[in-house]
């Protein structure tokens, strides 16, 4: 009597760059779902701490915890698109690393109650987190190292720069230090993990990372942000709501909340970054380390209009120009990143400098408004015009040009 996995293992020698019809897997997703906890528990943790004036504490604060799990998120994501073997190991890597992320988001909590106090930076959960996280991959990378011959070099330097950096990352852990000090301890240790992807990718051949694959798993994590937003002013709304019942306010809010969200959707989806990064795949990291802060803003628009419904309710310590400029800051990061982000993929078009002067001029005017006088729903609705604004111009005059660069791409790309 025969026994078989249903998941064998497979040798990690590297996937197939054209492969066609490559898309996410069901494990991917389900491992992007556990990233919602991260930015739901950073966003009203940066909300609150918005709301109440502890500006440093929030921006301090939010950069830390989200870092830590979008960095984790892209080294997974760019793993699996090239050596993606879906068996029993790899699975149960990925489960690690999910863990991981879990730990992460029981961390964010305390790292911001520590902040508020100025005496130290509780990040002994955060960080062991994500020292849970990086040890996963680079079982996975040492895996690779010892069944490819082809890409052992590139392996084993991920594997080794990602262990130096976790040897800093235990040092932060046990140390007791101050929070300039853990800022700068925790800066080295960025910057090793930033550095190590680069001398990889440039030791030899580099690893066989698929453009759309990529692009398409960019895209999902976007969604995910942006849908994190939705949940969380839904949420507060709706608290808003059985104390108080409807009111204009409130429905005006709730639509805003939906039409900038789907703006913002509408505006990252305009350009196919696949066909853009198989043609120029040398782009890729500057295009994947830029996504670090369009991933941040993205966020951190739905904890902007958290604030505004705490104000509403009011629940905030602030003026109404600061409650609406915790808005018009990270909305106007995410629309002139996704603008820097297209023009870096493709030949630059003198319509962006058109966008980007728009989207300010509605930003600025929300923020303006509201410190004016105007009601904060009123600057809230100005505020959210910004990306309403990049997508219809880009819609009536972007297309036809758009079109003829996409094709000169596909015509250069054998």
């Amino acid at each position: 009597m025969s026994f078989t996995i249903g998941h064998p293992l497979r040798r990690m020698t590297g996937r197939d760059p054209h492969e066609d019809g490559r898309a996410a897997t069901s494990l991917e997703l389900f491992y992007d779902l556990i990233f919602v906890v991260a930015f739901s528990v950073a966003g009203t943790q940066v909300a609150h701490q918005l709301a109440e004036g502890h500006y440093q504490v929030a921006v301090f604060g939010y950069l830390l915890c989200t870092f830590a799990a979008i960095w984790a998120w892209i080294n997974f994501a760019w793993f699996a698109s090239a050596f993606d073997t879906d068996d029993w190991f790899f699975r149960l890597v990925t489960l690690v690393q999910m863990i991981g992320v879990a730990i992460i988001a029981l961390g964010i909590p305390p790292v911001f109650e520590s902040l508020g106090h100025h005496e130290h930076v509780d990040n002994r959960v955060l960080v062991l987190g994500y020292i849970v996280m990086r040890v996963g991959m680079v079982a996975q990378w040492l895996r690779v190292a010892a069944q490819s011959e082809q890409y052992r070099r590139c392996a084993l330097i991920y594997a080794g720069m990602t262990l130096v950096a976790q040897i800093g990352w235990v040092g932060v852990l046990i140390a007791d230090m101050t929070p300039l000090l853990t800022l700068f301890a925790m800066i080295a240790c960025v910057l090793v993990e930033l550095v190590g992807p680069y001398l990889g990718e440039r030791s030899g051949t580099g690893t066989p990372w698929h453009p759309h694959h990529i692009a398409e798993r960019y895209s999902l994590l976007t969604i995910i942000t942006l849908g994190e937003g939705v949940v969380g002013t839904v949420a507060v709304l709706g608290a808003l709501i059985e104390v108080e019942g409807w009111s204009p306010e409130t429905a005006v809010l709730g639509l805003a909340a939906m039409g900038v969200t789907f703006a913002m959707w509408w505006l990252y989806f305009i350009v196919p970054v696949g066909d853009a990064l198989h043609a120029h795949r040398r782009k890729s990291f500057v295009w994947g380390y830029g996504h670090i802060v369009i991933f941040m803003a993205a966020a951190a628009v739905g904890a902007g209009l958290h604030v505004a419904a705490l104000y509403i309710e009011h629940e905030t310590h602030i003026g109404a120009g600061p409650v609406v400029a915790t808005l018009a800051v990270p909305l106007g990061v995410y629309c002139l990143g996704i603008l820097v982000m297209y023009d870096y993929l493709l030949p630059f078009d003198p319509m962006s400098l058109l966008l980007g002067l728009g989207a300010t001029v509605f930003l600025v005017a929300g923020v303006w408004l509201a410190a004016a006088g105007v009601s904060v729903v009123v600057a809230v609705v100005v505020t959210t015009l910004a990306p309403v604004m990049m997508v219809v111009v880009d819609e009536v005059a972007g297309v036809p040009r758009r079109a003829r660069v996409l094709a000169e791409l596909s015509a250069d790309v054998p």
